[in-house]
């Protein structure tokens, strides 16, 4: 079995297993009418609030309240940013805030440099110099192969006398 083929079964295999497992604990209601909600004002506890997703705690006032939904975070007439708890009592918005915004600035940032080192990584290795130096490199390499083979055919001209040359002794004799 090759590796794609492997790499898959197990993904299938996991996927089967995370579902069996939230199917295993997922409780079966035989009823079909939901059990309604407490309102929000009946918690008297920030702990008890926060637990239903609905709710928003005031440390402020030591109320619980509806979330407001038509805004993202609550506006300051419901209370305030550094006051407000929402899921777990120990997390204000304002710290929620600042710590998603910086988590987000520096995935972005991390992202952005990413990118900018592999642009340039990829430019400086297929850049027009370097093929310029390749292709220089492997002409000079071929007019020495080709001097090389030029100067080993003279010499063999000048052994058999086919170059004049008057210092050779092997030289072809002109009429004389």
């Amino acid at each position: 079995m090759n590796k794609t083929k492997r790499g898959i079964m197990s993904s299938l295999l996991v996927v089967v297993a995370v579902t069996y497992v939230l199917v295993s604990r997922a409780e079966c209601h035989t009823s079909t009418t939901p059990t309604p909600l407490k309102s929000c004002k009946a918690f008297s506890t920030c702990d008890s609030c926060t637990q239903n997703p609905k709710c928003l705690w005031c440390m402020t006032n030591d109320t619980c309240t509806d979330y407001p939904v038509s805004y993202i975070l609550p506006p300051p007439a419901v209370c305030k940013l550094s006051q407000a708890r929402w899921g777990v009592c120990w997390v204000n918005f304002e710290a929620l805030i600042i710590a998603m915004a910086v988590l987000g600035g520096t995935i972005i940032i991390s992202i952005a440099v990413c990118c900018c080192c592999c642009c340039c990584c990829n430019k400086r290795q297929s850049g027009p110099d370097r093929d310029e130096e390749r292709f220089a490199r492997r002409r000079e390499e071929i007019r020495q192969r080709a001097d090389e083979r030029k100067v080993r055919h003279d010499d063999i001209r000048k052994k058999y006398g086919l170059v004049p040359d008057s210092d050779h002794p092997y030289s072809k004799f002109e009429n004389e």
